[in-house]
């Protein structure tokens, strides 16, 4: 019984990473209705500023992880700025493929630093003594990191439902033509939702980087891991994020723990989340929380 809660910790734990990752998905379509497919760059972006921060500048941890979160907002608010902000009331697919060209151009520029072909370890700041309770154990850095997620999550929660800017996003992925017929301005919202995701893969990208460690690889690949799992929670959908990561997080958890190495199988893991993705898509195409829009002409 304690092996079945052991992998129920692990996978809240990597669930929790997988909606605070797909957040940043769910920020930039829910107010322009654009996938950033170089989400997966501005996370591991923001993982190697908070390590060259802390490592290479010797500021304190928590300081690291608040100032690449500032920079990464920056960043990507500039990225909206000179790269998409021309395409505005273009065809969706022209700026889908902007976000592919800048996905590209990342990985060039990161692979020509350090970060690109070797791997890097943050310094330990927190007991590395786990805590066990019945003997099920998570670790420090787990527990703060699943604790830091939450907050964040439960803060853009709040951002979107109550904020003057949360509710004029709303408003612009609702209908781009009322919004401006109020006076919200279309390319301020963009620039903003661009900016929180930016921030959140920050966030999503220090917090892997201490568990799992620096890899660039594994960094901008969570970048694709979580592209299904906001499909299933619904691609404008906070709390559907939210719900998905933690679902694809114990599927994955549970398969690896259960199903690995048991009757021939293998890389269940990997598999198990999309087929079963693809079960619950043909009941609820709109995902667990997707809005289904009905158009009149």
């Amino acid at each position: 019984m304690s092996y079945f809660f052991q992998l129920l910790i692990s996978g809240i734990v990597v669930g929790s990473i997988y909606a605070l990752s797909g957040l940043g998905f769910v920020l930039i379509y829910k107010s322009s209705r654009v996938l950033n497919i170089a989400h997966g760059q501005f996370i591991a972006l923001g993982c190697f500023i908070t390590y060259a921060l802390t490592v290479w500048m010797h500021l304190h941890i928590i300081i690291s992880f608040f100032l690449s979160m500032a920079a990464t907002f920056l960043i990507a608010m500039s990225v909206e700025k000179i790269f998409l902000r021309r395409l505005i009331g273009e065809p969706i697919i022209s700026i889908i493929m902007v976000t592919i060209g800048l996905m590209s151009i990342l990985d060039g520029i990161i692979y020509l630093t350090p970060f690109g072909t070797e791997n890097f370890s943050f310094p330990v700041f927190l007991p590395k003594t786990p805590i066990s309770i019945c003997n099920v154990s998570i670790s420090w850095t787990q527990l703060v990191g699943v604790v830091l997620t939450f907050l964040l999550i439960g803060i853009f929660s709040w951002f979107f439902k109550r904020s003057t800017l949360g509710i004029s996003m709303r408003a612009v992925s609702d209908d781009q033509l009322a919004a401006m017929s109020i006076g919200i301005s279309i390319p301020r919202v963009f620039g903003l939702a661009w900016a929180m995701a930016g921030l959140t893969a920050a966030a999503a990208g220090a917090i892997i980087g201490n568990i799992t460690g620096l890899n660039f690889d594994t960094l901008q690949a969570f970048g694709i891991t979580v592209f299904p799992v906001v499909i299933l929670g619904g691609l404008d959908s906070i709390a559907g994020a939210i719900v998905a990561g933690i679902i694809m997080g114990l599927i994955q958890q549970f398969a690896s723990g259960y199903l690995d190495g048991n009757w021939g199988l293998n890389g269940t893991a990997e598999v198990l989340p999309y087929m079963i993705l693809l079960i619950i898509l043909l009941f609820k195409p709109h995902g667990l929380y997707g809005i289904n829009e009905i158009e009149r002409v």
